[in-house]
């Protein structure tokens, strides 16, 4: 009998700019439908929805989709898999994080207004016409701390701001599962702090952590570096300690 109540781990690689790259959004169903955590870079859809199949889910059965935060490799397949699923997939995004990822204001890390005109000049012509014309997608419902969203048996919202304003974690109460999104990293079964190379504001990420340290989970998904569960707390309360 077909399990109805699940939790996959999806991993999207991809060779950018010569390098393999491996992004891991989050599938989360039950009996009512399947939500998506985050959808990679643009281009990766079929790359989606095949691991969902793999997973035994598919796109008819997808009904919500949940953005961490507005970086380039979290929302870029959002508007063709919105396009592809049309009206009936809801879009959820922490409130600071919506002008964004509608287009109203340019994704922070790469509007050329904020950085050295050297590092814009260095950055690679794709990465320059996705910065002026990045992937755009209508917000259904934004989101508070704490709010708790009602699919797979209860999804908890954890403000985690810092690697950008409106960053959110996701706490699966009934998994005893956090999905961390990229306030915390994952290396060899290590978690790592945030990385001050993608970090909007040090202070409030490495404030954020405080948040995840007092969850009662046994495992992490890390959008970079998948799966950590092994001594999840006593982790937390080390990179915790650290950032004190």
């Amino acid at each position: 009998m077909k399990v109805t109540h699940g939790v996959e781990m999806l991993e999207l690689e991809i060779e950018t700019f010569g390098q393999w790259m491996v992004f891991n959004p989050t599938l989360i169903w039950d009996e009512e439908g399947a939500v998506l955590i985050d959808t990679g870079v643009p281009g990766q859809m079929q790359a989606i929805r095949r691991a969902m199949n793999r997973a035994g889910i598919s796109f008819e059965q997808l009904k919500a989709i949940i953005i961490t935060h507005q970086d380039i490799d979290h929302i870029g397949s959002l508007p063709a898999i919105l396009q592809e699923c049309g009206k009936r997939v809801k879009v959820y995004v922490h409130a600071l994080e919506k002008p964004y990822i509608e287009g109203e204001r340019p994704l922070i890390k790469l509007d050329p207004n904020r950085m050295p005109k050297e590092k814009w000049e260095s950055l690679p012509p794709v990465l320059q016409a996705l910065a002026k014309n990045p992937p755009r997608a209508k917000v259904d419902e934004v989101l508070e701390d704490n709010q708790e969203l009602p699919y797979g048996g209860g999804i908890q919202v954890i403000f985690t701001p810092g690697h950008t304003p409106g960053h959110i974690s996701l706490y699966l109460k009934k998994h005893k599962l956090l999905v961390a999104g990229d306030a915390i990293a994952c290396l060899n079964g290590e978690l790592l702090g945030p990385m001050p190379e993608a970090t909007l504001d040090m202070t409030e990420a490495t404030r954020s952590l405080v948040k995840l340290a007092d969850l009662d989970i046994d495992s992490v998904i890390c959008y970079h570096g998948g799966l950590c569960n092994s001594n999840v707390k006593a982790q937390l309360r080390r990179l915790v300690g650290q950032t004190e």
